[in-house]
């Protein structure tokens, strides 16, 4: 264990703003948004998944997408990102002048038509079309690959399925793709599975790993991908999120918790823990329950003690 080779550095995308309230059922007012997420600038995040150009039917609490693009305080060396689904979704993150779009294929047939209305192949066909016209206007594409290692529909997926699909991303246009474990159920063994079929075609640099702590296993999931050389982590500030569209999809991983497994591990992340915190405390009473990061109940409890 001590022998482990484990990079000096790591880019996480913090993905609170997006997939952390969109699975909320209160709605986070626009303000409290932006200011969410200019606290998480200031603790030091490079890439913030601001919000998501969808149908407001399916995720009402993004429904003020571009108020909340266009009232955030830039801050020089970050990268606002988005989250859309096809062209019209594109037109409209352009329009809010975001710095990278992000699309949501998935692994299985069942998942793309609930989550997206769409086979596999459409869905795929919707990715081509996006990266060619993001191309034009010289605006990055990255892509979850949702359900990589379970579907919660179809069971477990084959690796080998994941890798072909991956490398199909990425021959399509994108950049990047997050491998995703929509619902929670990958576990050591099952990311080195993945991980090794999907780097017999694509290289490591255009990975990365998008983990549920459903079952208790997002951090120790990281650490296999770590050893395994993966340097890009998606998080959720607080711990909150999961997929409206997944049954028993519980939060991301908690930004507070991979940054303090980082930080004891001495690889950097540029995001500082105690501001970390201080960004995501406000959100306590705006969801209405206690955050699920065990970090930051630990800090919470600490405080309280004083």
């Amino acid at each position: 264990m001590h022998n482990a080779v484990l990079p000096s550095k790591v880019r996480l995308v913090e993905v609170g703003p997006r997939d952390g309230l969109q699975n909320e059922p209160v709605f986070v007012p626009a303000a409290h948004k932006i200011a969410f997420v200019n606290r998480l600038a200031d603790a030091g995040h490079s890439t913030i998944e601001v919000t998501a150009f969808v149908t407001t039917k399916y995720l009402p609490q993004m429904a003020d997408a571009a108020e909340v693009c266009a009232g955030i305080t830039r801050k020089a060396g970050v990268r606002y990102t988005a989250l859309i689904p096809n062209l019209v979704g594109l037109s409209r993150a352009r329009d809010a002048g975001v710095d990278e779009v992000a699309i949501f294929p998935a692994a299985t047939e069942a998942f793309s038509r609930r989550n997206l209305n769409q086979t596999v192949e459409e869905a795929l066909a919707t990715v081509a079309d996006v990266c060619r016209e993001a191309r034009s206007s010289g605006l990055p594409v990255r892509a979850y690959l949702s359900t990589s290692f379970g579907c919660p529909f179809e069971g477990p997926v084959a690796p080998s399925r994941v890798r072909d699909l991956t490398a199909r991303l990425i021959d399509a246009g994108i950049y990047e793709v997050a491998l995703s474990d929509t619902i929670g159920v990958a576990h050591p063994r099952l990311v080195l599975d993945v991980l090794e079929q999907v780097t017999s075609r694509v290289p490591l640099t255009s990975l990365a790993l998008h983990f549920h702590d459903t079952r208790g296993t997002a951090l120790v999931n990281v650490y296999t991908g770590l050893q395994a050389g993966i340097t890009r982590f998606d998080a959720s500030a607080g711990g909150l999120g999961g997929c409206p569209y997944a049954p028993g999809a519980t939060g991301n991983l908690a930004t507070e918790d991979l940054v303090y497994l980082l930080d004891g591990l001495g690889i950097e992340s540029g995001v500082q823990l105690d501001r970390l915190i201080e960004a995501s405390r406000p959100l306590e009473p705006l969801v209405g329950h206690p955050l699920p990061s065990r970090v930051f109940r630990a800090a919470q409890a600490t405080a309280n003690q004083r």
